[in-house]
C-alpha cells in the first residue's frame, strides 16, 4: 500500500515568494499527498498570510490544514479563525501551542496545546481533523522525557485524532517513542516529520531550537563540505531517503515532509522511494 504523504508549507512574504510556492506545490502535487500544512508565525505573526495561502491551496482542488497557535491568542480570536475556517470548508488543522514570541509577557488564554485543542472540540466538536505535536527526542522545554510524553497524552485525550513529529534523524528515537506511547494507551497516527537538508548552518539553527539531534557522525561529515553545497546535499539525500525506507519499512503510516517551500530534493528523495505516480 502507498504511504500517505503530506507537505509542510510556510506563507510567503513577498509576490516572488508567492509565485515560487506555487511552482513548488505543482511539483508535490505529483506525488498525490494527503494534505498541504501551512504554518503560523510566532504569537500569530502570519495569521492572515497563513489563511490566503490556505485558501489558494483549497481553491486549487488540495486539501488544506492551517496551523492555529494558542499563545497570544485569545478565545474569542481563536473562535472567529474557527468559524471562519469552517465557513471556507476547511476540515484539518494543525493545533500547537506555538513559539513564544521574545518579550511576550502573556500567554493568552492557551498556556498549552491541549488546552487549544478542547477549546476547538467544545467549539466545533468532529468538524475538524485534528493533529497535533510530537517528540520523539523530547521537547527541548520540557522537564524530562516522562513529562513530555504525559503532556503528548493529554492533547491526545483532549481530542487530536493524529500527531506529526518534529524531524529527526535517529529512526530508533521514533519507534521507541511510539512503543513508549501505545504502552500508555496512546493509539492514534504518529507520522514522521523529515526535514530534508539543505543547507548545515540553517539545520543547526534549527536543530538548536527545536532540540533535533543531529548524529555527531553526520555533523561532522556535513561541516566538512562547507561550501560544497553538491556534496552535501548529496550526503542529506542519501541520509534522508535511507531513513525514510526504514521508517516506512517499520510500519510508519507516512511521511510528512517540512518542505520549506522547496520541491526538488524532495522529489528526488519520492523517485528513490517509489512514490511519484
Amino acid at each position: 500500500m502507498t504511504p500517505e504523504i503530506s507537505f509542510e508549507f510556510f506563507p510567503p512574504k513577498t509576490e516572488e515568494g508567492i509565485l515560487k510556492l506555487r511552482e513548488t506545490r505543482k511539483q508535490l502535487a505529483l506525488l498525490a499527498p494527503k494534505f498541504f500544512s501551512v504554518t503560523f508565525g510566532a504569537g500569530g505573526s502570519t495569521r492572515d498570510r497563513t489563511m490566503e495561502t490556505v485558501l489558494e491551496i483549497q481553491a486549487e482542488g488540495f486539501e488544506a490544514a492551517p496551523h492555529i497557535s494558542g499563545i497570544s491568542s485569545s478565545k474569542d480570536e481563536i473562535s472567529e479563525l474557527l468559524k471562519t475556517y469552517q465557513s471556507h470548508g476547511i476540515r484539518r488543522l494543525v493545533v500547537l501551542r506555538g513559539d513564544i514570541p521574545s518579550g511576550m509577557v502573556s500567554s493568552g488564554d492557551f498556556a498549552y496545546a491541549n488546552q487549544l485543542v478542547s477549546f476547538i472540540r467544545e467549539q466545533t466538536g468532529d468538524w475538524f481533523k485534528i493533529e497535533v505535536a510530537a517528540y520523539p527526542e523530547t521537547h527541548p522545554e520540557a522537564r524530562s522525557a516522562s513529562a513530555d510524553l504525559k503532556n503528548f497524552k493529554t492533547k491526545v485525550d483532549a481530542g487530536a485524532n493524529a500527531a506529526i513529529t518534529q524531524y529527526f534523524y535517529n529512526v530508533d528515537a521514533y519507534f521507541q517513542f511510539v512503543d513508549q506511547c501505545q504502552k500508555l494507551g496512546i493509539n492514534i497516527p504518529i507520522v514522521p516529520g523529515v526535514m530534508p537538508i539543505y543547507n548545515y548552518t540553517q539545520l543547526a539553527r534549527f536543530s538548536n531550537v527545536c532540540g533535533a539531534e543531529i548524529p555527531r557522525w553526520l555533523s561532522l561529515r556535513l561541516q566538512d563540505y562547507g561550501d560544497d553545497v553538491a556534496s552535501l546535499r548529496d550526503l542529506g539525500l542519501d541520509v534522508v531517503a535511507h531513513l525514510c525506507e526504514k521508517l516506512l519499512a517499520g510500519g510508519a503510516p507516512g511521511l510528512h515532509f517540512y518542505t520549506l517551500n522547496q520541491s526538488g530534493l524532495i522529489m528526488q528523495i519520492a523517485d528513490r522511494l517509489g512514490l511519484k505516480k
